[in-house]
């Protein structure tokens, strides 16, 4: 059974960094994918990274130069370093890999 599970997010001011975590189990997911959404309060989930089994990147544009996604296949995790963070990076982040999709782990950025 496929399980993704997202850790790391918390409440942090404007400005600050967090970093997430997706640990990936029942699959190895080496040659796949993974890639970071979100779902802000009152909006539709959005992508916001993603990064190919070779390492190929690509993100969002408003999160470009401040969020960067990595992975670890030996250990079958996906991460993603938040730093200048924004309120409008509050949102719930969710990883997801194929058509499988964690739990989410909220992030809120606020004063």
């Amino acid at each position: 059974q496929v399980q993704l599970v997202e850790s790391g997010g918390g409440l942090v001011q404007p400005g600050g960094s967090l970093r997430l975590s997706c640990a990936a189990s029942g699959r190895n997911f080496s040659a796949t994918n993974m890639a970071w959404y979100r779902r802000a309060p009152g909006k539709e989930r959005e992508f916001v990274a993603i990064i190919g089994y070779l390492g190929t990147k690509c993100s969002n544009q408003d999160v470009k130069g401040r969020f960067t996604i990595s992975r670890d296949n030996a250990k079958n995790t996906l991460s993603h370093q938040m730093t200048s963070l924004e309120p409008g990076d509050t949102a719930i982040y969710y990883c997801k890999v194929l058509d499988f999709w964690g739990q989410g782990t909220q992030v809120t950025v606020s004063s």
